[in-house]
Formats: structure tokens, C-alpha cells, sequence
């Protein structure tokens, strides 16, 4: 028997994913719109790093993304060489009383990450 009786099951996994997990763009530059989904029953805070800071601008760095919610994440693609790269956006439980994401990132864990392939042609 799996669950004993007065045995609850163990919560769902928190987590972050991303739609699409990766996106091709011009090494001429471009925008790619993906977004962050949140199927959890608890609001998440995050923070976007990247492999190449010299080309490419992510709006929001930092966010929240509400219970069983999702947010919009913007990557814009600077000229330059062609080139693979990456952006990891770590996640964790968000603060019950926090409003800025990124005075209360600095306080936090991340707990999980999730990673967008970025492909420069």
C-alpha cells in the first residue's frame, strides 16, 4: 500500500518552464517573446542570466510569476557574430511579503532552474 491511512501525498514539485525553450534569431539582431509558466499553487520570483551579455537584453531580469500563472519574457538579439548561447532563469519560492523581485531575490535560495537555447544565425 503506497499511502497509509492519515498519509497525505507529497506536493507537486514548484517550477518554472519556459515556452518555447529556445528560439533562433538573426546574428543581424531580432526579438524572441517567450514565456514564463508557473503551474504551481505558490507565486515564484526569478532572475534571467545569460551567456552573452554584450548581445543580447532580457526584459524582466527579474520578476514573479503568480500561482498558476505566466509572465512574458523579452530577449532582444544584438548584431554581432553568429553564435549559440543561453539563458538561465533560476527560480525560487517567493517571500509572502516581497514586492521587488530583485531586492528579494538577493534574500533567497533558487531552488530550480530552467535554460532558453539561444541560437544566432
Amino acid at each position: 500500500m503506497a499511502e497509509e491511512a492519515g498519509q497525505q501525498a507529497a506536493p507537486a514539485p514548484q517550477g518554472l518552464s519556459a515556452d518555447p525553450a529556445q528560439a533562433q534569431v538573426p546574428a543581424a539582431g531580432d526579438k524572441s517573446t517567450h514565456t514564463l509558466q508557473n503551474p504551481g499553487d505558490q507565486k515564484m520570483i526569478f532572475k534571467v542570466k545569460s551567456s552573452n551579455n554584450n548581445e543580447y537584453r532580457v526584459n524582466p531580469v527579474f520578476g514573479f510569476v503568480d500561482e498558476a500563472g505566466n509572465t512574458p519574457l523579452e530577449v532582444n538579439r544584438l548584431a554581432g557574430a553568429p553564435k549559440e548561447d543561453k539563458l538561465v532563469v533560476q527560480f525560487a519560492p517567493a517571500p509572502a511579503d516581497a514586492s521587488d523581485a530583485q531586492a528579494a531575490f538577493a534574500s533567497v535560495q533558487p531552488t530550480g532552474n530552467v535554460t532558453i537555447n539561444l541560437s544566432a544565425t
